[in-house]
């Protein structure tokens, strides 16, 4: 919707809002031309390996669980080699925390810092003993490894190199991995699947060589490493944790207890379950070419047994998936001209895939989902935007709701936080557990730009359902959120002005926000300070409330972008702007619609420059997406696509569609979510741009044909 209708909408009754919001869909729709063909589109991506890739493993899962696995189909050949990926089998609630470090007091790592004339406190200190224990715990533990047992006719274990005809195929229509090989001259398959609701895992193994024992499944079960990551398993310590076997008839549960923790695996096979050693089983089906495990993963290890069948998990795993490519948006690129639309669009339709099993949960995700750990498996929130706007964008907001409750949860959290520093309202950590605690850092501490996030994914529910119900169950999140942020503002009265700093870190890291000069005034976080307090605002005219003037004044006289030599700064003092880390200066005009405060011509200037000698080596995946979207705004067609695909070391998308950063983070899936939300921008459009179906942020040149359903515009 434009701009007037948004304002129109505010008059109607919910229940015509939402035909209206309808029949602009349809007529956006409509503009495309012929119904795509989505079966066909998501076909062309099917993922296929014909060897061992270990820096880009598959992966299955729904949201709430995922399991990856190797050219086998399983987790048969770990590596922790650098730019190996660990292989995770992970779910939102696998948490631990190591008892020895819970000894210390969140207040030994506060530091006190001058804030316009008072005493601030703020975790920065990450080096002490105290720092470090309260920033590894908790920290995200696999639950087990599931692999491929692999025995040669000599008794001794597979290595990858004596498979043969290795193949694999990862239908993302389907969700089931079908994994064939040769092991001894014999054949092979593997069929992979997890259950689209249940932390559930089911494995079909037909082959020759089950029958002699020589093709089984091994179960093991490690300690938490509990380090930054990306390594999760510590299989040095099983005196650390037990695994009891506890059986009843045909039903078999393995109980875990992990010092304060305890889960259960629930086994069904038509095999045959032996312990090998402690925390470790074998499963066999002797006589029988044919092998069926599901393992079930429970939180709760006295939840009652639920027997699968891997049939049962593979027919739920097909109807969820092609529900899902059914619904929602899609885009096709295939009659375009441009050589480079099949690889724009392979990116596409894996991302929606990888941000479906792991960026779609019940809290926001880690930046490496549910594959692998970084940050000891913690949430960074200035990255939910990234991880999940695009949902609403694509026509799926039900999957950004999961997680966007979760601020409900963790409100009093951030209450502590905003009370602690003497600000009114919530502030929301940067680094955090499930609980909300803010995790120590010298950076993650100072950033501000996440503090707007709930406010913006607010407002894309108001959109997708625009009723009562939804003002009044996010109504809590935008008050409180819009109540820091204008406390947070500091009056310059000299300049007749509101200030951002100085003990802050933009979202371009590489300032020192402790230092006595401070960072004051980021461009990006400007706009989105004025865009977030402004919709505040008209949330409480929806509820039929007065506007908050504090709001409302603070929105109005929040500082100007500075302007040097013709480009926009990165922030408004000394050394305005350093060419590497993220230009975020950009996203001002391109996250963020036209709040008032930028010319687009500058901008335009600030995105060339940025191009012309950016250290491109120290960019993240989310930079080319947030440039591309600066680029649609300003009306530069052609650099829009260009930032997509800029060929720079950050900007890699590996064969699985995960975005590679570097070793220690393999796998980025902010990247995935921005790259998802800025094609939906750039095809449907944002408030104001027009007309529908024009895909304003691709040449009109012809080079490009961009047919889209079911896309929303972004704001």
């Amino acid at each position: 919707m434009t701009n007037q209708q948004d304002s129109l909408m505010l008059w109607l009754t919910p229940s015509v809002q939402m035909v209206v919001q309808f029949i602009l869909l349809v007529l956006a729709d409509a503009t495309c031309g012929r119904e795509i063909d989505r079966r066909a589109l998501v076909d062309r991506h099917t993922v296929q390996y014909e060897k061992y890739t270990p820096e880009a493993p598959g992966q299955v899962g729904n949201g709430e669980f995922s399991f990856a696995f190797d050219i086998t189909g399983l987790q048969t050949f770990p590596s922790e080699k650098e730019g190996h990926v660990p292989l995770g089998t992970m779910a939102q609630w696998s948490w631990h925390s190591f008892p020895e470090r819970q000894q210390y007091q969140y207040r030994q790592t506060l530091r006190e810092y001058d804030v316009h004339g008072r005493k601030v406190s703020y975790a920065t200190d990450m080096r002490s003993e105290a720092a470090v224990a309260i920033r590894s715990n908790p920290h995200r533990f696999n639950l087990a490894r599931i692999a491929l047992r692999l025995i040669d006719s000599q008794g001794s274990r597979a290595e990858v190199t004596d498979l043969d005809n290795t193949s694999q195929e990862l239908s993302l229509w389907t969700g089931e991995a079908t994994s064939k090989f040769t092991f001894e001259g014999q054949p092979v398959t593997v069929r992979t699947a997890s259950h689209p609701t249940l932390d559930a895992l089911a494995i079909d193994i037909r082959s020759p060589l089950v029958a002699s024992g020589q093709v089984g499944i091994d179960l093991s079960f490690a300690y938490p490493a509990g380090v930054w990551g990306p390594k999760v398993d510590n299989w040095e310590t099983p005196q650390r944790h037990t695994t009891e076997l506890k059986q009843v008839g045909d039903q078999i549960r393995l109980v875990r207890t992990l010092d304060a923790v305890q889960y259960a695996a629930d086994v069904s096979t038509n095999g045959h379950l032996t312990a090998n050693a402690p925390h470790q089983f074998a499963i066999e089906h002797l006589g029988s070419e044919h092998l069926q495990l599901v393992v079930h993963f429970h939180p709760e290890p006295e939840t009652d047994f639920e027997p699968l069948s891997v049939n049962s998990v593979r027919r739920a795993a097909s109807k969820h998936w092609e529900g899902f490519w059914l619904g929602g948006g899609a885009i096709d690129l295939s009659e375009s001209r441009d050589p480079r639309w099949r690889e724009l669009e392979r990116r596409i339709v894996l991302s929606q895939y990888l941000t479906a099993i792991q960026c779609a949960g019940s809290m926001p995700p880690q930046e490496t989902g549910l594959l692998c750990n970084s940050w000891y498996g913690k949430s960074h929130l200035e990255m939910h935007w990234w991880h999940a706007a695009h949902f609403a964008f694509w026509g799926r907001f039900e999957l950004l709701e999961r997680s966007l409750g979760w601020y409900e949860e963790i409100t009093p959290a951030a209450r502590s936080i905003a009370k602690r520093q003497g600000y009114k309202g919530v502030r929301w950590p940067k680094m955090t557990g499930p609980a909300g605690i803010s995790s120590p850092s010298e950076v993650g501490e100072l950033l501000v730009w996440q503090q707007p996030h709930p406010i913006y994914l607010a407002e894309l529910a108001y959109r997708d359902k625009p009723d009562a119900e939804t003002l009044e169950r996010y109504q809590t999140i935008v008050e409180q959120t819009a109540e820091f942020m204008a406390d947070y503002a500091h009056f310059d009265a000299s300049n007749d002005r509101y200030l951002l700093g100085p003990v802050l870190i933009p979202a371009q890291e590489c300032y020192d926000g402790r230092s006595a000069a401070g960072v004051y005034n980021p461009t990006f976080e400007l706009s989105y300070w004025r865009w977030a307090l402004q919709t505040a605002n008209r949330w409480r005219q929806r509820l039929d409330l007065p506007p908050n003037e504090h709001w409302k004044q603070v929105a109005d006289k929040i500082a100007k972008p500075t302007v040097r030599n013709g480009v926009y700064a990165a922030i408004e003092n000394a050394p305005y702007t350093r060419r590497r880390d993220h230009p975020s200066m950009l996203a001002a005009l391109g996250v963020m619609p036209d709040v008032g405060l930028l010319d687009a011509d500058t901008m335009s200037r600030t995105m060339l420059d940025v191009e012309r000698d950016w250290d491109w080596s120290e960019t993240w995946g989310w930079d080319y997406p947030m440039m591309a979207m600066t680029a649609a705004r300003v009306g530069n067609r052609s650099k829009a696509v260009d930032y997509l695909l800029l060929d720079t070391p950050k900007n890699r998308y590996m064969m699985n569609g995960h975005c590679y950063q570097a070793d220690r983070l393999p796998v980025y899936l902010p990247a995935n979510g921005g790259l998802l939300a800025a094609v939906a921008m750039m095809s449907a459009g944002w408030d104001g741009s027009e007309p529908l179906g024009d895909a304003p942020g691709f040449p009109s040149d012809g080079s490009w044909s961009v047919r889209y359903e079911g896309l929303r515009r972004m704001p």
